[in-house]
């Protein structure tokens, strides 16, 4: 009889061990790093406090619902470098009327100072959900509101680095108010169909032809400009040196008056009288 009570003692004490296991593993939850976990109970709500990394003992009726405060990289593209199996390339409307398709790439974390108002945001939501759910098109949705503003020849070429600059800041805003921090996000592709592409070559070649004749033009008038102010020097120094001249001139003509004029007759004269041969007397030009 004891022999019997003994053993009945033990299979109820294994009993007993393995439903306190059982209960104590309902009762642990692991929180990975990079983790933060809210803790929420139907009676209770939220509890002030999150935990952190590692492992804890919840009490049972609770739940610990776990959102990542590390930087998370998440994909919208149709390649296999996506973090979902199907096609999440999106397509984005242009200022003009256009649409091109986009691949997306971003980072994200949780603000772990507004997890416990993320939690009641998203209605108790895990981190997960709220990227499938709510982050992924959102993306999207406030994307197409940045490109918008641009035609499609300003996305496709020279403007790609200010949209994404736009985007970021655009983005990160947005997000901001729902706990959640946006690290980086871009443009990694945008491409548009075959006649959409015909038409913005046809215009980028009309354009560049446009600006080399803009360049020709004004070499041109840079040329003519040069030729025309060589043209006023060279009038400008002909007439100084025609005023000079005339000067020159007026000063000499003043300064002959007929005395000198006389005297300088008298100074050039050798002496001897002029005379004439032939036929006639020599006359003597003094009388």
């Amino acid at each position: 009889m004891s022999k019997t009570s003994g053993f009945i003692g033990a299979i109820v004490l294994g009993f007993l061990i393995v439903v306190c296991l059982i209960m104590l593993a309902a009762c642990t939850s692991k929180v990975p790093a990079g983790y933060v976990g809210v803790v929420y109970s139907m009676n209770g709500g939220i509890q002030d406090k999150t935990l952190g990394q590692g492992w804890h003992i919840v009490a049972p009726g609770k739940k610990v619902i776990k959102y990542s405060i590390g930087v998370e990289q998440s994909y919208l593209t149709k390649s296999s470098k996506g973090d979902s199996k199907k096609n999440d390339s999106f397509n984005v409307p242009t200022s003009d009327g256009k649409t091109v398709n986009c691949d997306l790439e971003f980072s994200y974390r949780f603000d772990e100072n507004q997890i416990a108002d993320t939690f009641v945001k998203f209605k108790g939501r895990d981190g997960q959900d709220i990227l499938d759910t709510f982050i992924k098109p959102k993306m999207i949705a406030w994307s197409q509101e940045v490109t918008a503003k641009y035609p499609v020849t300003q996305i496709l070429g020279d403007k790609r680095d200010e949209i994404n600059s736009e985007l970021d800041t655009y983005l990160t805003d947005k997000f901001a108010k729902y706990g959640i921090v946006i690290d980086t996000v871009n443009f990694t592709r945008i491409s548009a169909d075959k006649q959409t592409m015909k038409a913005i070559q046809k215009k980028v070649t009309a354009q560049q032809e446009l600006e080399t004749a803009q360049v020709k033009a004004k070499t041109a008038k840079v040329n003519a400009d040069k030729d025309l102010q060589v043209a006023e020097i060279n009038a400008k120094k002909k007439k100084v040196e025609a005023e000079a001249e005339a000067k020159a001139n007026k000063t000499i003509s003043n300064s002959l008056t007929d005395k000198l004029i006389e005297q300088n007759k008298i100074n050039k004269w050798d002496g001897k009288m002029p005379t004439v041969s032939g036929g006639q007397s020599i006359v003597d030009l003094r009388k």
